[in-house]
């Protein structure tokens, strides 16, 4: 009956972080690759403000007919609350995926709440990217767009 090391601690604290009860419809589920790139997605986004957070706020651009890519956590409970999104998402053409921790998403968007889901819009909501900026994450934005379109492909 000896006390656990602070190595010990910090490596059980670590199994606790990802111990995460992911929800039964977190499908397409990104790999870790594909989850490092979508996160640097979200943060330039985030910083050029292309970025909606939030069920209400996702779900009123995708109504308003406003195109992105759909990122949504995948540890949300209750279940109900995201259930609706991938069927809006496919009906307005939008490419989605899950990630494994509202946490990191939340992190990724430059927010501390933790967030449901995101999407990643090419333009802000007010005013104008530079040519350069606009560019850049452009090319960042289809090459996470095409790995999820294929992710989905393949699931389905």
């Amino acid at each position: 009956m000896g006390s656990d090391t602070e190595a010990e601690k910090s490596i059980q604290n670590e199994k606790k972080k990802y111990a995460i009860t992911l929800a039964p419809i977190a499908k397409p589920l990104a790999g870790k690759k594909l989850q490092k790139r979508t996160f640097k997605l979200i943060q330039k986004a985030a910083g050029k403000k292309c970025l909606k957070r939030g069920v209400k706020e996702v779900v009123k651009s995708i109504r308003r007919n406003q195109k992105g890519l759909c990122v949504i956590a995948g540890n949300i409970s209750p279940i109900d609350v995201i259930t609706h999104l991938p069927i809006l998402c496919e009906e307005h053409g939008i490419p989605y995926v899950y990630v494994p921790s509202k946490e990191d998403l939340a992190q990724a968007g430059a927010t501390k709440r933790p967030t449901c889901c995101v999407l990643v819009m090419l333009k802000p909501a007010k005013g104008e990217l530079a040519v350069d900026e606009l560019e850049k994450l452009k090319t960042d934005y289809e090459q996470v767009s095409d790995d999820i379109k294929e992710l989905a492909s393949s699931v389905i």
